[in-house]
């Protein structure tokens, strides 16, 4: 999956993406940002702002 453009990218689209990820791919959201070379709290704020929190216990942003 190519999250390369995370920064610019429509935060609902990345949302799914970044959820299919997590349950398709990534042991956690600690894996997912490693495996992908990304800036874990930039995520969380772009998703945030859009109104999506993380909930590790469903390992996803909803």
């Amino acid at each position: 999956m190519d999250l390369r453009s995370y920064t610019s990218m429509d935060p609902h689209l990345l949302v799914g993406l970044v959820n299919t990820e997590l349950r398709n791919r990534s042991e956690s959201l600690d894996d997912l940002v490693k495996t992908h070379d990304l800036d874990q709290d930039l995520l969380v704020s772009r998703l945030s702002e859009a109104g999506y929190d993380y909930r590790s216990e469903q390992k996803q942003f909803r």
